[in-house]
């Protein structure tokens, strides 16, 4: 029903940027909730930061103040700014999407992700 397509990973020196987007299509009206989720090799799929539709946002601690989300609805496209990147932001970043009716980083309340795009930061 919901498509999600992410684009934009790479390699990066430690304190570089990148800008990561997700693609929905389908039935993208649905969707109230998207959210950027990472997985570091041996770890957890973690909640990253989300954007509601109504521009609600929320970040993980440790990518506060240097990563921004932002959403815009005409185009059914999300994005995540991340700034001064550090080794430690290396990981498979996923795009998750849901048509419930609030937002969490919570793996468990999307219905709907993409195939994920690599970061990896150097030192």
């Amino acid at each position: 029903q919901v498509q999600l397509v992410e684009s934009g990973g790479g390699s990066v020196q430690a304190g570089g940027s990148l800008r990561l987007s997700c693609a929905a299509s389908g039935y993208a009206s649905s969707i109230f909730c998207m959210a950027w989720f990472r997985q570091a090799p041996g770890k957890e799929r973690e909640g990253v930061a989300y954007n509601s539709r109504g521009g609600t946002t929320r970040y993980a601690d440790s990518v506060k103040g240097r990563f921004t989300i932002s959403r815009d609805i005409a185009k059914n496209t999300m994005y995540l700014q991340m700034n001064t990147l550090k080794p430690e932001d290396t990981a498979m970043y996923y795009c998750a999407a849901t048509g419930g009716s609030y937002c969490s980083l919570l793996k468990s309340h999307f219905d709907y992700w993409g195939q994920g795009t690599q970061v990896t930061v150097s030192s």
